[in-house]
């Protein structure tokens, strides 16, 4: 079974190592969201950064020409349930506003797109604008799917977990991403279900896929398939 972590690195952000049981020597692989390694059972962090150190210089070029653009004006987000895009107004800081067309964020008049600060300023913004915008949108819909399948929860709360899409608690609590609203409806109906099912089954046992099938037409599987392609990267 394959299991994952994921280590802070300055010239990748991240490297998502995952370790598989059938894997012989280490693998690496760059994408847009980080370095991917797969290793061998067992294999100690410390070994995994000893190997990307010996191959860095490859790896960096290999990451410049696929590692994520700069955002600036021409950004934007376009999705089913979730709109963004960026406009220079005449502020000092970076400030949302919700129009009838979407969230725009305003930036301040004398915005500089290539300073790092500046990027992990205008992601975070994006990040606030998905949670104003899943705050409004996903509990209305978990309460619907809720009593129409009369499977009830305790809260809801919205987070900017990137890693997990939801999570249920033992006492009904369920935990939604902000990310969600980059998903197509499909998937997000189905993230939602899922933790509904939760409340009934804890597990992902037998009983737990047969609830999930039974709200899915039979494509739980085929769904969580899906799911795990889906790239939430902006």
């Amino acid at each position: 079974m394959a299991t994952k972590r994921i280590l802070a690195d300055k010239d990748f952000g991240r490297i998502i190592v995952r370790t598989h049981r059938s894997a012989r020597n280490i693998t690496m692989r760059i994408k847009q969201d980080g370095l991917h390694v797969t290793v061998p059972p067992y294999s100690l962090s410390s070994k995994v950064l000893e190997v990307v150190e010996q191959f860095r210089g490859r790896l960096v070029e290999d990451w410049k020409k696929v590692g994520k653009k700069p955002i600036d004006l021409d950004f934007r987000i376009q999705t089913p349930c979730f709109r963004l895009w960026l406009e220079k107004g005449g502020f000092t800081c970076f400030s949302l506003h919700t129009t009838e067309e979407g969230i725009k964020i305003v930036c301040p008049r004398d915005v500089d797109f290539s300073k790092d600060e500046v990027q992990r300023l205008v992601r975070n913004a994006i990040i606030r604008a998905m949670k104003r915008c899943a705050q409004e949108y996903l509990p209305p819909l978990l309460a619907t799917l809720s009593e129409h399948y009369n499977l009830p929860f305790k809260r809801v709360k919205i987070t900017g977990s990137k890693g997990r899409w939801g999570s249920c608690s033992a006492t009904g609590s369920i935990n939604l991403s902000c990310y969600l609203m980059l998903l197509p409806p499909h998937l997000m109906d189905y993230v939602l279900l899922h933790e509904l099912s939760h409340t009934k089954e804890m597990n992902h046992g037998p009983r737990f896929w047969e609830l999930l099938d039974g709200m899915t037409e039979g494509r739980a599987h085929t769904l969580r398939a899906e799911l795990r392609g889906f790239n939430t990267d902006f």
